[in-house]
């Protein structure tokens, strides 16, 4: 017969009713005479038939003869539980069946005619080997329990997907080899049920066609539709990676199941105790939706949006539910909620808390377009997934507080992922050491014999220019209030509005001198005290309430001073720290392919780093001094970009701004210790503080026997003190001349003397600004080695 369910099988499978008709037999030698006389009458029947005995190959027989074996299988399928029980005969794991109870009849007919029933997750390497594993238990008398759970998924009449649990009888059935089958050993036996995945030997054990299935089955199902959508609303729940999480229609269809209503919807949102907020967590914002906050991302749990509705879902955490959202409405003091739901077509909800350790985490919304679809009775049900619930939710507040300590760590410490082994390691000490206490002593984290690296790229005069910018909007406002107050229509206040004139234009005049540390705060607090009252309390012509309401409206909401200005160059500077500090970044990752080392960045006025790189930092990895000759000249080479990018950059600033930029280097290996109190890294040592004393100063000092700094905008200043260094760096300077970064000039001087330290010398080069320029190719130490060579 070709009606099966996967084509290729090791039975050639007969349909017979050869061991009913066998039984029928033994009962007409009964002496009741009327189960006698019963079996005869059947046994005449089928003597007309001889296939029902010798075995059916063509399905039109059995659709021919429906009514006789319907009357020759009245003892399995009895009449009075054909409205209850749901059977057929089939043969198991193929998909053929006939003779069905009316209930099952009803059930596929709802299903509609384009069903197609076939078990669920069933292939065809499993229905090979099942097929094989009904030979070992039945020929071969192995106890192999090889019967998991079989599940048809069948739709009702409104849409809403059912489950089936699947039980076979065999007990009319037979086995029979044929002249191809293959005799087993224990052996062969042994090796195929430790090789169940092996489907090439299991055909080899057994090949296709080369055994005889005789006889019918019986299948019998059972409604387990809650159970089963129980079981896989639990497997898409606990998988262990949260992004994994089923989609909403997975979800849907799970509960619509449970519940057993077409119309039914699924949302969530999490609490958030701190705040006393209910958020739609974004991270499921494609997956699962929220009929609750609908549009809004977060909402105060004590808004007069939940009203007292929501008291006994916080207070006592128990569902809060609305059988009739209308109903709900007319006798509840909560219109708000009930406008809400309606306005989405919702006429009936639930919804549940999700309770742990008496902690609320979350709400589950269930909602239909019917009312009392959702009522009080089936809202028990929710008592069987709030389990699975609870520990999803569980699972996503863990790991959101990981990726939370994650994200701290990465953006607001300077545990670097290069030396994270290290707080790691001592971390898993004290927490493997069986006695931690509050007494336990931490290892202090220290890397010794470490080369450092440091660079910044400074805003030019940036001091000057926002006391520049202080000055005009200072200006701004007074003369905007001096224009106010000359347009004053005369009163009785005209003495005093004559003084407060005089009083802003002394201020006015003062400004033109360089900016005192108080005269911001003075001129702020005078207007606040003397003039802002005047303004509000003077009643003037209409041209002059105009004039006055501009200026209020010109006013920062912050500060209630005058801030364009100071604005421009606020936004100018974030704009250059933060685009500078993406290309540093991005730069680094490449960095840290040269040899794993620590680094730092700061934004200041500008962009500053600290990298330090040696052994201690990836013992795992040999060090060779070649890596930190690598790494210093990429260093010089991300500064000349970083240079680049400013240049292309400063004319879509609001504000113009230069920079310069500044390479100290230091060839003395140091160490660097984790200071506990600061949370940050620092250097080690006394001697090694010379380092940080030329890092805080160095920028600020001037060329030797001048009065000019060091740096100057559009250049690159490299500071050191040996002749190996400066050597060093021309080489460097030399190769990215002749890659058209750097202009051909070079300027050589000395540093003037800094506090303790003497001896410092630099050099200074211009980057070439123009569209040409190619400094973002990779350049390694290597390549310019082979070049210069």
């Amino acid at each position: 017969m070709d009606n099966l369910l996967h084509n290729e099988s090791p039975f050639q499978t007969i349909i017979s009713f050869h061991k009913l008709i066998e039984s029928f037999e033994e009962i007409a030698l009964s002496n009741i005479d009327y189960r006698s006389n019963y079996a005869k009458a059947i046994l005449k029947e089928v003597e007309a038939i001889p296939e029902f005995r010798t075995g059916i190959h063509d399905y039109a027989i059995i659709k021919k003869n429906e009514a006789l074996i319907k009357n020759i299988t009245a003892d399995l399928f009895p009449t009075a539980l054909t409205y209850n029980e749901i059977k057929a005969i089939t043969i198991p794991f193929q998909n053929i069946s006939f003779n069905y109870t009316e209930r099952f009849k009803k059930i596929l007919r709802n299903a509609g005619d384009e069903f197609y029933m076939e078990i669920r997750d069933f292939d065809s390497h499993q229905f090979y080997i099942n097929n094989c594993c009904l030979i070992l238990s039945s020929y071969y008398k192995q106890n192999i329990d090889f019967n998991k759970p079989f599940f048809y998924d069948i739709p009702d009449e409104e849409g809403v997907e059912k489950h089936y649990r699947i039980l076979y009888n065999a007990d009319f059935m037979e086995i029979i080899p044929t002249e191809n089958s293959v005799h087993l050993t224990q052996d062969d036996i042994d090796l195929l049920i430790d090789n169940y995945n092996d489907i090439d030997l299991w055909k080899s054990k057994f090949p296709p066609g080369s055994w005889t299935l005789k006889g019918f089955g019986i299948v019998s199902l059972f409604d387990a539709t809650t159970e089963s959508a129980i079981s896989n609303l639990k497997s898409n729940l606990l998988k262990p990676d949260t992004k994994t999480v089923a989609s909403n229609d997975i979800i849907e269809n799970i509960f619509k199941s449970i519940f057993k209503i077409s119309h039914l919807k699924v949302g969530f949102i999490i609490y958030n105790p701190e705040e006393e907020k209910f958020i739609r967590p974004v991270k499921y914002d494609n997956q699962l939706q929220s009929f609750l906050l609908s549009k809004e991302q977060e909402v105060d749990c004590k808004n007069a949006f939940f009203g007292c509705s929501f008291e006994n879902l916080l207070d006592n955490k128990e569902p809060f539910v609305i059988s009739n959202v209308k109903k709900f409405i007319e006798e509840s003091p909560n219109h708000r909620l009930g406008e809400h739901l309606l306005k989405q077509g919702i006429q009936s909800a639930v919804f549940a808390p999700v309770v742990k350790d008496g902690n609320l985490l979350g709400v589950v919304e269930l909602v239909s377009e019917n009312p009392r679809d959702l009522n009080s009775v089936n809202a028990t049900k929710l008592e069987l997934v709030l389990p699975y619930l609870t520990d999803t939710i569980d699972r996503y507040n863990t790991d959101m507080q990981h990726q939370v300590e994650a994200i701290i760590q990465r953006e607001y410490t300077t545990i670097h992922p290069s030396v994270y082994w290290k707080f790691k390691k001592e971390s898993q000490n004290y927490f493997q050491n069986s006695n931690h206490t509050k007494d336990y002593i931490f290892k202090e984290i220290v890397f010794k014999n470490v080369f450092p690296l440091y660079g910044q790229i400074d805003i030019k005069g940036s001091s000057e220019h926002r006391n520049e910018t202080v000055k005009r909007d200072l200006k701004n406002q007074l003369t905007t209030l001096l224009d106010i107050f000359e347009n004053q229509k005369p009163n009785s206040n005209l003495v005093l509005l004559e003084q407060r004139k005089f009083e802003l234009e002394s201020m006015r005049a003062e400004l033109e001198n360089p900016l005192k540390a108080d005269t911001e705060q003075h001129i702020q607090r005078y207007i606040e005290e003397e003039i802002h009252p005047i303004l509000k309390n003077t009643k003037d012509t209409a041209k002059n309430q105009k004039l006055e309401e501009l200026y209020f409206e010109s006013l920062d909401e912050k500060t209630g001073m005058f801030y364009q200005e100071r604005k421009k160059f606020d936004n100018a500077m974030s704009i250059i720290n933060k685009r500078l500090a993406s290309v540093l970044d991005k730069k680094q990752l490449e960095a840290q392919q040269i040899y794993p080392h620590y680094y730092e960045r700061f934004k200041t006025d500008g962009v500053e780093h600290n990298l330090y790189i040696g052994a201690s930092i990836s013992p795992t990895k040999p060090f060779d001094i070649m890596y930190l000759h690598n790494l210093r000249l990429w260093q010089l080479q991300t500064l000349c970009e970083m240079e680049l990018e400013h240049h292309q950059l400063k004319e879509s600033l609001p504000y113009e701004l230069d920079v310069t930029s500044l390479i100290l280097v230091f060839s003395q290996a140091l160490s660097i210790r984790f200071r506990m109190d600061e949370k940050r890294f620092d250097v080690d040592g006394t001697y090694n503080a010379r380092y940080e004393v030329v890092k805080k100063r160095i920028d600020k000092a001037h060329i030797k026997g001048t009065t000019d700094r060091i740096t100057e905008k559009e250049k690159i200043t490299i500071v050191y003190s040996q002749n190996n260094e400066e050597t060093e760096y021309l080489k460097y300077i030399k190769y990215l001349q002749h890659k058209k970064i750097l202009e051909p000039s070079i300027e050589q001087f000395e540093v003037e003397d800094l506090q303790g330290v003497s001896g410092l010398r630099a050099i200074r080069v211009k980057v070439i600004n123009n569209v040409n320029n190619q400094a973002t190719k990779k350049i390694t130490y290597q390549d310019l080695l082979d070049e210069l060579n």
